[in-house]
């Protein structure tokens, strides 16, 4: 059975492979702004507040335009049981052609190319493309946030967005990347770049793992968001450490290289919210050097990311809370939700091959909405297939 959330339709919700915390009758929204005025409007939400409140809300991933934040005096905090209702008939649309997507990525390589070797050439760019489902009914997002649960590696969430005159809109998804997670003066960031599609079959999904293991490619594309991370936090850190290398990690649809970053901060004071801004966007989402691929994401992809690609969570009065990489995500609006996917880029992709990885990474949100089995398969297929 799903948690009680105390009523149909909470401003926020996260759950995990454990536990579920959501917003109680009392929540109410932050006012609006970036990421510049974030610490004073935490500050004022906070103020008065009793001890169990929390503010939980979307980071956009242009840090310029305006959050989304809600702060509730009585969450509700506990245990889950996750649930799979059945859900309704989809008409599914690539706002994205393939043509047009493999055209960006030629463009992008070919601008990784021109500047190989250069101090400021671009080594790293991730490219989204969009996808839209629609919904022969309201979409049930109970039911959605239920089937959301479904895989133990990522967190589910939800949680509302300012309307924009066409009834309630939500942000939805199933992340597996923690971007930052504080407990006292610990921090915990576990980045995940460079993947592979999982088969059904067992053979075909370790030969899947092993070729991940020893890709050269991923590998390296995996290196620039950890040194990005760990340049980031060093001197927030009075102790930072991580292992050598990547390992595997896996949902129910990718394998992923990941590596696990802890550190111990300075400044134990400083909240989860404001620490997730300092280190976002990271190359996994976004490309090295930063500004540079912040720059081509607007001139090389088809439309304005929103809250794709930002970072959802929460923080507690005392500064602690988490926060997740919004990926395997979708903006839900009545009988719509708009899905984006990524690839990364780097020397050596290849437009056919990160596009195939782009129609894997929709299957999880696809999965949700309630396409199963083999009309699910045919439709990944067909992604994978066209041009």
């Amino acid at each position: 059975m799903r948690p009680d959330t105390g009523r149909n339709d909470p401003a926020f919700e996260f759950r995990g492979s454990a536990a579920w915390i959501c917003a109680g009758e009392s929540a109410t929204a932050v006012p609006r702004g970036t990421s510049a005025t974030l610490g004073a409007r935490l500050a004022r939400a906070f103020d008065g507040a009793p001890e169990s409140t929390i503010v939980a809300g979307a980071l956009p991933f242009d840090l310029t335009e305006e959050d989304s934040f809600w702060v509730s005096t009585s969450p509700r905090i506990g245990g889950l049981a996750g649930a799979a209702p059945s859900m309704a008939g989809w008409t599914i649309r690539e706002m994205t052609p393939a043509a047009v997507y493999e055209a960006g990525v030629a463009r992008a390589l070919e601008i990784i190319a021109a500047g190989a070797g250069q101090p400021d050439g671009l080594q790293k760019l991730v490219l989204a493309r969009r996808l839209e489902a629609m919904s022969d009914r309201e979409i049930d997002r109970a039911a959605l946030m239920d089937r959301l649960t479904a895989d133990p590696a990522a967190t589910a969430f939800m949680l509302r967005l300012p309307e924009r005159g066409q009834g309630p809109r939500y942000l939805a998804g199933a992340s597996p990347e923690l971007l930052m997670e504080k407990r006292g003066d610990r921090i915990i960031s576990h980045p995940l770049a460079g993947s592979s599609a999982r088969s059904a079959d067992p053979h075909a999904d370790a030969a899947a793992r092993a070729s991940l293991a020893a890709s050269s490619k991923d590998r390296h594309e995996h290196r620039h968001v950890v040194e990005f991370l760990l340049d980031t936090l060093a001197p927030l850190c009075h102790e930072l450490r991580c292992p050598d290398g990547p390992e595997i990690t896996s949902t129910r649809a990718l394998w992923h290289l990941g590596t696990r970053i802890e550190g111990r901060l300075r400044d134990p004071e400083e909240p989860s919210a404001l620490l997730a801004t300092r280190v976002h966007p990271t190359p996994a989402v976004c490309g090295v050097p930063q500004a540079r691929a912040a720059a081509l994401i607007p001139e090389l992809e088809d439309g304005p990311r929103g809250f794709y690609a930002g970072t959802v969570g929460w923080n507690d009065r005392r500064g602690d809370g988490s926060w997740y990489v919004t990926i395997r995500s979708a903006e839900i609006e009545g009988r719509v939700a708009r899905l984006h996917a990524g690839a990364g880029l780097v020397l050596g992709s290849d437009p056919e091959t990160e596009r195939r990885e782009t129609a894997t990474k929709f299957r999880t949100f696809l999965s949700a909405l309630g396409l199963e089995g083999a009309e699910l398969d045919t439709l990944v297929e067909t992604m994978e297939a066209s041009r």
